[in-house]
């Protein structure tokens, strides 16, 4: 871990110039009094690196030193792959593997490219958990993507929506998508997928996994997915939408707005549409957000529990008065 934080502190005084002791602290966590020590190994292995004194000194290098040695290690380069993907490469246990590697390529290029990476990374950024998410419990992760990576078999414990269950897993694959972890992997050759955050028991085990022959995991993400949503707003309900209906619906259900706005009939200044929906208690808060801003016109069962809703908020309104006033 020292040697490459040394390689590391060299690119980082190599593609940003003079950095203060308790800059390039933060920067690798570690003590202002490891970095003088690391600055003294550095010097005495013939890097040229000197010190400033004042308010605006640190460490430098002298001018038109370049280094060479900016091989990259197996790991730091597995998370170089993940150098766009956010947080996935630290959520992987490879977040010091990636700085470690971008340093690296940085200081590859020539000067003014590696000036222009810099400048791309400090301008943009991906995050890609969902508004609201603060990260999901996976602690057990690195775990399981080393098993995933060395073709190793799995058993897990799994909290399904039918009960806690224990299965014995070749892993395919992992897949982040909006901020959460899902594993595809194959019970009895069958491909599957499971949610991370549910797996609550992870052991690794001594056995080469099989893989599917022709396995494509971006194929199988995108029919799975596809298959999902379909299941998952198997319904329809047809309502009559305001311009400002519309407008909130694609806020609460991106779907069904873009249904809407693809297949919906002119009625007036408004839109007559054939939405699909999860299920009627779900549609019924959904078309409770959109107010006075829509009228459910079928099926009759959907009508009728935004009606009782709707009456029932009246109700708690209706005198005027805050409750207990």
């Amino acid at each position: 871990m020292r040697a490459s934080r040394l390689l590391s502190i060299l690119i980082l005084l190599q593609t940003r110039g003079r950095l203060s002791a308790e800059t390039l602290a933060a920067e690798f966590e570690v003590s202002v009094r490891t970095i003088y020590r690391d600055i003294d190994q550095l010097s005495a292995s013939g890097v040229p690196v000197y010190a400033e004194r004042g308010r605006a000194g640190g460490f430098a290098l002298l001018d038109g030193y370049r280094t060479k040695l900016t091989g990259m290690t197996v790991a730091e380069s597995d998370a170089l792959v993940l150098a766009g993907a956010g947080s996935a490469a630290r959520d992987l246990g490879l977040g010091f593997e990636l700085a470690a590697a971008k340093l690296k390529l940085m200081a590859s290029l020539p000067p003014e490219s590696g000036v222009s990476a810099d400048r791309v990374a400090r301008r943009f950024h991906l995050d890609t958990d969902g508004w609201y998410r603060h990260g999901q419990p996976l602690a057990m992760l690195p775990d399981l993507a080393a098993a995933v990576w060395r073709d190793r078999r799995i058993r897990i414990a799994y909290d399904s929506w039918k009960g806690p269950v224990s299965r014995d897993l070749d892993p395919l694959g992992l897949v982040l998508k909006a901020g959460l972890w899902y594993l595809v992997a194959a019970a009895d050759g069958e491909p599957r997928t499971y949610r991370v955050s549910n797996i609550s028991a992870l052991a690794v085990l001594d056995i080469a996994s099989c893989r599917p022959a022709k396995f494509d995991l971006e194929r199988y993400w995108d029919d799975w997915r596809a298959a999902f949503e379909g299941r998952l707003m198997a319904e329809r309900a047809t309502i009559r939408l305001s311009p400002e209906g519309l407008r909130r619906l694609r806020i609460i259900s991106p779907a069904a707005a873009e249904v809407a706005e693809a297949a919906g009939r002119p009625d007036g200044d408004r839109v007559v549409a054939d939405i699909p929906i999860e299920s009627i208690t779900d549609a019924t808060g959904q078309m409770l957000h959109l107010g006075a801003e829509v009228e459910v016109l079928a099926p009759p069962a959907l009508r009728e529990a935004v009606a009782a809703a709707a009456r029932a908020v009246a109700q708690v309104y209706g005198d005027g008065r805050a409750s207990g006033v």
